[in-house]
């Protein structure tokens, strides 16, 4: 049965400053990563105040993930002040007091503990991932950046907001055994990644798929739709082994991040 944290009062949230005691090296450098993706959720605009969320599985443990406190924006978010929780909906530690998103871990524990291949998991409300996840004909590959999903993207129909097993059941059935991005209809945008770093870059360029197929259907012009071939000499190039990109992208994020919103790293 899943839990669900009740709320707690968040207008005395004390936000913690340096590493809570007894935490992992190779930990620490997950909560690190995962609080500059809140940063840059925030940097990029792609956040919902203090909803959606993004969860980092703790490194050596199966069965437990980090995940943002319920009543913080996404630039108030830091390493030490990352809760973690277990597959159950169970606090395991949490410096804020402020607990966790029932929605939010009902989403992100169906994925962690059906899929042992992802460690990263990223939910987003923006304006373009839902009018997309509302298009019947869901992201079309009209643009390099969609291209790159072609033929690789799952659907989750929309039933509600339930927190429930049954829902996390129906989630894992619908993302399957290999996909790492889902449309959620009616509702936005699910990325998944291997590494933090790998999550984020499906998300960033999902996000800007979404962005340009808005643009474009909104213009009224006739497109020009690529043969599926092509979309999936792109699809495929992307999935490259040898792809290099997220070793350059990552770092250069971390350091804009220094420069304009270092205290993620506290």
């Amino acid at each position: 049965m899943v839990a669900q944290p009740q709320p707690q009062a968040q207008s005395q949230a004390i936000l913690p400053s340096r590493r809570p005691a007894g935490t992992a090296d190779d930990e620490w450098t997950v909560r690190v990563d995962l609080a500059a993706c809140y940063r840059l959720f925030h940097h990029f605009r792609f956040t919902d105040l203090i909803y959606t969320h993004i969860s980092a599985r703790v490194p050596g443990r199966h069965d437990h993930f980090l995940i943002n406190p319920y009543g913080l924006m996404f630039d108030e978010i830091t390493a030490s002040s990352l809760v973690k929780v277990d597959v159950d909906g169970n606090v395991v530690s949490d410096t804020t007091g402020l607990g966790i998103n029932p929605g939010g871990f009902t989403i992100h524990s169906a994925v962690h503990m059906a899929r042992p291949d992802v460690t990263c998991v990223m939910h987003s409300h923006t304006a373009a991932g839902i009018a997309v996840s509302c298009m019947k004909q869901g992201l079309m590959p009209l643009t390099q950046h969609a291209m790159r999903f072609h033929g690789r993207i799952a659907h989750h129909d929309y039933d509600g907001v339930f927190f429930t097993d049954a829902e996390r059941k129906r989630l894992q059935a619908s993302l399957g055994a290999d996909r790492m991005v889902m449309l959620l209809r009616n509702h936005g945008l699910l990325a998944c990644g291997r590494t933090i770093a790998e999550a984020w870059d499906v998300m960033y360029y999902l996000e800007r798929a979404c962005q340009a197929q808005v643009a474009l259907l909104s213009t009224g012009a006739e497109l020009i739709h690529p043969a599926d071939t092509v979309a999936e000499q792109v699809a495929r190039a992307f999935e490259d082994p040898g792809r290099k990109a997220n070793a350059r992208i990552w770092p250069a994020l971390l350091r804009m991040l220094d420069r304009t919103s270092p205290g993620y790293r506290d």
